[in-house]
């Protein structure tokens, strides 16, 4: 029947897998595994790098196919789906891949910076937690960009903390750290960015069986002139998103 969850989540860690979601990244996809590659870990973990091609329609795919010549001994997999579903999509094929004891998500752009991956992790390897989610609202460097969004994640993120009881500060944050045995746990089902509010929503009623943690993390957001893609269109999906699984529904 294999180990139980508690079990396995004092097991040491040794090795994460990153799974970054990629779509139209030409520009950045290089320069993100490099900050990636060269990012402290906390002592005696490996790493793996997920890249999963969303179907991109510029060169992102040459740019990934480049990167173990760039990186020689870095693990990589690297997958190109032959149509666009979406980010919850990739993530989905990116964890099937994983063989990591944690999984921690990357996305592709240059807003969220690698250097915190060492705090990102630690509450794990330290076995204070088995879910690990960063927020850019508690005290650490962002750039000041656009104040609807940022309200709309306030509120986003309370409309889930009312279905999970969760205090969360940043529910749509892209840094969330699992243990794989977490993952293996839920069934995942959103193909875009409805992932957010899911995965939420399905950890928070494995509760009080995992430990929950949040640190803060530095935030670089762009702007749409250089790239943003997530629109008001996709807060109203959230919303609906976080009503379905926070009434139970699949």
């Amino acid at each position: 029947m294999g180990d139980s969850l508690l079990q396995r989540k004092r097991r040491k860690v040794q090795k994460v897998s990153i799974v970054i979601p990629v779509y139209n990244e030409q520009e950045t996809i290089q320069e993100l595994i490099d900050l990636v590659v060269r990012a402290a870990l906390p002592e005696g973990l490996d790493r793996e790098i997920i890249c999963v091609n969303d179907c991109s329609r510029d060169n992102t795919s040459r740019k990934l196919d480049e990167l173990p010549g760039l990186f020689p001994g870095c693990s990589f997999q690297i997958v190109h789906k032959p149509r666009n579903e979406g980010k919850g999509a990739a993530l989905r094929d990116g964890f099937r891949l994983a063989s990591g004891d944690v999984v921690l998500i990357q996305d592709a752009d240059l807003e969220y910076d690698p250097s915190d991956y060492r705090k990102l992790l630690q509450p794990i390897v330290a076995d204070r937690a088995d879910v690990v989610y960063g927020s850019r609202f508690i005290g650490e460097p962002h750039r000041v960009l656009y104040y609807w969004h940022s309200l709309g994640n306030k509120l986003l993120t309370t409309l889930s903390n009312m279905f999970t009881n969760l205090n969360l500060t940043d529910m749509e944050v892209c840094y969330k750290v699992f243990r794989k045995s977490v993952l293996d746990q839920i069934d995942l089902v959103c193909n875009r960015f409805g992932f957010e509010p899911e995965v939420t929503a399905k950890i928070a009623k494995i509760r009080p069986r995992i430990r929950i943690f949040e640190v803060g993390i530095s935030y670089y957001g762009r702007s749409y002139e250089e790239g943003k893609k997530i629109t008001w269109k996709d807060g109203i999906k959230a919303i609906l998103t976080i009503i379905r699984f926070g009434l139970g529904n699949r």
